[in-house]
């Protein structure tokens, strides 16, 4: 890193001043100090800041764990998996570890939906379209429970996300909501369903049925004014004593990247630090930038 060198040459400075003491004036004018013949003086000046529109991505590690040392979160247990679309590791902790994803489950059910099914087809009076937008962004889980049942069950689920990449053994379901705590995942087969959904069969469909961050869904009351609101999609997932949060995030020059950020908690201390602390951590995302 180079320095800037300032050279400041003063060859007289006349001071006048005039010093107000109460309501009584006292003048020192015409009173001149020279400053001759000094010697040049060496500043450093730092580069101007070359990224400040997101964290270099080799600093989110610590900064994730950081997050996750805190007392109040200490006890959990994390899955998280932070990668980009083209699968290049940003962050990991417990990847290949089974998790209780709560309504995250859903983004492999609805996953499977647009893989087998028309979106135009119905079920009772709507559209397959319309039952997958309403099962991930308002998380309705009569929805999810009826869409699984529509599928065929957790084998055909199985059959149709295999087909798009994701591993069978990386998860196991009980339902279609998330309500079940027999319901298992990888952070790492959420993940993996996310990067192929952003390219796969009903993409679209998938994208828009993920609330966004700040403003729609279950996430229209988090993140607000924060540079993660209309920049994160993803899906909550609320059960006592986890929580968990999957999905996209546009960053600054990094791109979109996948994430899945899961904590079970074992202990009865309050889940509302846990949301504060997937918050925070989606938030820093969020911002990660190449380093370069």
């Amino acid at each position: 890193m180079k320095s800037v060198v300032f050279w400041i040459q003063v060859s007289a400075i006349a001071i006048s001043s005039i010093f107000y003491f109460g309501n009584s004036k006292t003048s020192f004018a015409n009173t001149t100090t020279r400053l001759d013949n000094l010697s040049p003086i060496e500043i450093y000046v730092p580069p101007p800041e070359t990224n400040r529109r997101g964290i270099c991505s080799k600093h989110i590690e610590g900064i994730v764990d950081r997050i996750l040392e805190r007392p109040s979160i200490q006890e959990s247990k994390w899955g998280i998996l932070i990668q980009t679309i083209g699968g290049e590791t940003l962050y990991s902790r417990n990847p290949d570890s089974y998790m209780i994803p709560a309504s995250n489950i859903k983004l492999l059910v609805t996953a499977a939906a647009l893989q087998k099914l028309n979106p135009q087809g119905k079920i009772r009076s709507s559209s397959i379209r319309d039952w997958i937008i309403a099962t991930n962004l308002r998380s309705d889980n009569g929805y999810a429970d009826v869409l699984l049942r529509y599928l065929g069950g957790y084998s055909s689920v199985q059959e149709a996300l295999s087909g798009i990449g994701v591993d069978p053994g990386g998860y196991r379901m009980q339902d279609g909501s998330g309500l079940s705590r027999k319901n298992l995942a990888t952070p790492r087969t959420l993940v993996t369903t996310l990067r192929a959904m952003h390219t796969a069969r009903g993409k679209d469909i998938f994208l828009t049925s993920l609330p966004i961050a700040g403003e729609t869904g279950t996430l229209k009351d988090r993140l607000r004014y924060t540079s993660a609101q209309g920049t994160v999609r993803a899906k909550t997932g609320t059960l006592r004593g986890v929580r968990a949060l999957s999905g996209y995030a546009d960053t600054p020059n990094y791109g979109t990247i996948a994430f899945s950020a899961i904590a079970n908690q074992p202990t009865n201390r309050s889940d509302t630090n846990l949301v504060k602390a997937l918050d925070e951590i989606v938030l820093r995302v969020s911002t990660v930038s190449s380093c370069q």
